[in-house]
Parts: structure tokens; C-alpha cells; sequence
């Protein structure tokens, strides 16, 4: 798509102009080993296994990813910036998906310095690393999907603390659709197909189903329809913002 590379040049590159990147990317990994050490009780898991820093990822991801995608659109609507990138000669789909791929990437980025976990745990011992590399794949796209949905949240306000917040419950609740919590509260009140429904939106269903170290074809699609759609929600909400 026309654009797209340009504008996914510019965004990543903003993110490393400032401190940013380095304190999301320190806040991130020492959460995720406090969360994995501590919490987690990795060491006395007495398994060679990354089941438990993997656990914790949706729920850090609950909170970091709409740090970054809340100022996706809000902060160029804030500053009045989101007219000028609209009249470049770059179509506005073509925006949309550079600016969430430049985030993604990012996202990524962070996601692939916790290396040192994976390499770890193989000195300890002689885990399925199939089952790692899987589980680091479902958490990438995991992490895509919600910054789909912060990405569709942060166009609709200019700002970026109601972004933040939104996108945080709104996120909440496709990661617990799932939980047996909430579907032992809704056996009692809905039949099983709704109940069923329900659950397939949950993160936690699919990257759980990842996580045993198969990527089945449902979870892809799953997690690309929902980017697609909040993608495709963010340029309508722009367009409406552009024919404001």
C-alpha cells in the first residue's frame, strides 16, 4: 500500500527520538521479571518451562500496550498535527497501518529483549522450545490486537489519558471473556452456544490455546480479524474527524 513504509519509518523512528522507547522498554522488562521471578515463583517451578513468564503477559500487556497506542491519534489530534498528516499525499488506510506497525514493531521490539528468559531456562534444562517460540508468537500477536483496539480508541478523543483509560477496559474485558470466572457466572444465566460465543473473543482462550504449542488456524484468524476491524474503525473515525 502507497505510504505505508514512509509513514512506518517516521513513527518508529519518533519513538527512539525521545526517552520513551528506553523507559517503556525498562518498565516493561523489569516488570516482566519481577512479575516472572518473584510472583511467578520461577525457580521453584522446578520445571525447564517459560509457562509462567508467558502467563503474566496479558496482564502486563493490559496496562503497557495502551501507554503506547494512547498516543497514537490523540496526541496528533492535541497538537494539530492530524490535519497537516492529512493533506500529505498519502492515502489515510495507508496511514493508519503504518502507524499501528510502527508501534507493533516496537512492541515487538520489547518483546524480543526478554531473550535472556529463553535462554535461561535452557540452561536450566531442556524445554520444548517449539512451545516457546509458539507462545512468543501468540504473545506478538496478542499485543496486536490490543494496540488495534487502542489505536481505534485513541482516534476518537485527542485525549490521551481517556485513551489510555478506554482502551485499558475495553481490553479488560475481551481478556476475560474467557476466564472460567466468567464463564461459571454466565453458565447460569446463558445457554451454552452463547456461552460459547462469548469465550472465542477472549484473548485468554486463544493465546492460552497457543501457548500448548499449537498455532492453530482459528487464533490467526482471530487475532487478524480483530486488528483488521479496529484498524478499519480507526480510519472511519478519522475520516469522520477529517470531514469534520
Amino acid at each position: 500500500m502507497k505510504g505505508v513504509g514512509a509513514v512506518f519509518r517516521r513513527e518508529l523512528a519518533s519513538y527512539f527520538a525521545t526517552p520513551l522507547a528506553t523507559v517503556f522498554i525498562v518498565i516493561f522488562l523489569f516488570a516482566m521479571g519481577a512479575f516472572t521471578f518473584y510472583l511467578g515463583g520461577f525457580y521453584d517451578n522446578g520445571q525447564a518451562s517459560l509457562a509462567i513468564f508467558f502467563s503474566f503477559h496479558p496482564w502486563l500487556y493490559l496496562f503497557l500496550i495502551p501507554a503506547i497506542a494512547m498516543r497514537l491519534w490523540a496526541e496528533e489530534r492535541k497538537s494539530g498535527t492530524l490535519e497537516l498528516l492529512l493533506t500529505l499525499p498519502i492515502p489515510l488506510n495507508a496511514a493508519v497501518v503504518g502507524k499501528f506497525l510502527a508501534a507493533w514493531v516496537f512492541a515487538g521490539i520489547a518483546l524480543a529483549l526478554t531473550f535472556p528468559m529463553w535462554i535461561t531456562v535452557n540452561f536450566l534444562g531442556s524445554p520444548d522450545n517449539g512451545v516457546i517460540l509458539a507462545s512468543y508468537v501468540g504473545s506478538w500477536l496478542m499485543a496486536g490486537g490490543y494496540l488495534a483496539i487502542g489505536s481505534a480508541v485513541s482516534a476518537g478523543t485527542n485525549n490521551q489519558v481517556i485513551a489510555f483509560v478506554v482502551s485499558v477496559v475495553i481490553s479488560f474485558l475481551f481478556t476475560i471473556a474467557g476466564a472460567p470466572l466468567v464463564m461459571d457466572t454466565l453458565s447460569a444465566i446463558l445457554p451454552l452456544e452463547l456461552q460459547n460465543t462469548i469465550s472465542s473473543f477472549s484473548f485468554l482462550t486463544h493465546f492460552n490455546a497457543i501457548m500448548a504449542g499449537v498455532i492453530d488456524l482459528r487464533d490467526l484468524v482471530f487475532f487478524g480479524t480483530l486488528i483488521a476491524f479496529f484498524l478499519y474503525v480507526t480510519s472511519v473515525l478519522i475520516d469522520l474527524r477529517k470531514a469534520g
